[in-house]
């Protein structure tokens, strides 16, 4: 039974991510769909249910054949702990700056905590970390020729589970510093140029737990700034790195480009967006609208964006739409 737990925990932890395949029909396709069913509460418990299935089917072969206990295991215990694993899955994913819809389909609003990076390495450090402290403490036991009793895995994983709740907690703290100092800057409206902001947000970096990326907001700009919070008074744009885009004009070739497969798929999941618009003057007339979400870019350099563009004909019919770098 513990074996197989074991096994059935792996699979439906990893289960939700299945949704990549979603990229075989296509990259628009494939971000559509990017952390949508597999990765809702409904979705999650179907998955558990599959993951169940298969590990059932291996079950009843393996039994035909000799090798497995005929004691069934308690598969309902074994659903529910897939379900907890499936949703330690979306936890995981809560807390980068991507974003998780966990509502889908009855929603399809994108919610995130925004204190961990995606492949945040700092976290895989510790988990590493745990996997390393069990495996020296299973051989310290062979060593010492203490009985096989002895769980050796689990002070590994309980050091690396209070690892990343600790690392969770830090960021947290000084995530709500960093909005704090944001927001207390929204009183002093000139710093953008007259307009009141809508939306302030902060995003980590890779290794400091102290310094975020500060994003606002406002009917006409984006501003991003480096914010330090590691002193008691926390700095905004402690090296002045403040950039300021604008937002384009709401224009029929950009209303037309929003409209798009992509374009709402996009706009429904970028937290501060930009749209450029680029004219197509040679062969076909037409347009290409590029889209980026702002809080994937760091003090100018390109850190990881998602971008996308949908090009329309002259009359503003949709020629092509494109993510990354193939198009459809």
């Amino acid at each position: 039974m513990l074996a197989t737990a074991t096994v059935i925990l792996a699979l439906a932890a990893e289960a939700p991510d299945l949704d990549v395949l979603a990229r075989l029909k296509s990259p628009v396709f494939g971000f559509a769909h990017d952390r949508g069913f597999t990765h809702s509460f409904l979705g999650v418990a179907l998955v558990a249910a599959a993951v169940v299935c298969f590990l059932y089917a291996v079950w009843r072969f393996a039994r035909r054949w000799g090798k497995a206990p005929h004691l069934a295991p308690r598969w309902g215990l074994l659903f529910v702990f897939s379900y907890l694993a499936g949703l330690s899955h979306i936890l995981l994913d809560f807390t980068d700056n991507y974003g998780v819809r966990p509502y889908w389909p009855f929603s399809d609003r994108w919610y995130s905590w925004d204190i961990a990076v995606l492949a945040d390495p700092v976290l895989t450090v510790v988990l590493f970390g745990g996997l390393l402290l069990s495996v020296l403490s299973s051989l310290m036991n062979e060593e010492l020729l203490l009985p096989g009793k002895v769980a050796h895995g689990r002070l590994g994983a309980a050091v690396a589970l209070i690892g990343v709740v600790a690392i969770w907690g830090v960021r947290d703290h000084e995530h709500r510093r960093a909005l704090h100092a944001l927001e207390a800057r929204q009183l002093e409206a000139r710093q953008y140029e007259g307009s009141a902001p809508i939306r302030t947000s902060a995003y980590p970096s890779w290794w400091n737990p102290y310094l975020w990326r500060g994003v606002v907001e406002t009917p006409k700009l984006i501003a991003t700034m480096p914010v330090d919070s590691s002193s008691q008074t926390v700095d905004l744009d402690p090296q002045g790195e403040v950039q300021v885009r604008y937002k384009s004009a709401e224009t029929p070739v950009i209303q037309a480009a929003r409209s798009s497969y992509l374009g709402r798929a996009y706009m429904n999941w970028a937290r501060h967006p930009i749209t450029e618009t680029e004219p197509i003057e040679l062969g076909e007339r037409g347009y290409i609208v590029r889209f980026n979400d702002l809080r994937f870019e760091r003090a100018g350099r390109v850190h990881y964006v998602p971008s996308a563009s949908v090009r329309l004909n002259h009359d503003l019919s949709l020629a092509e739409m494109s993510f990354g770098d193939k198009a459809e």
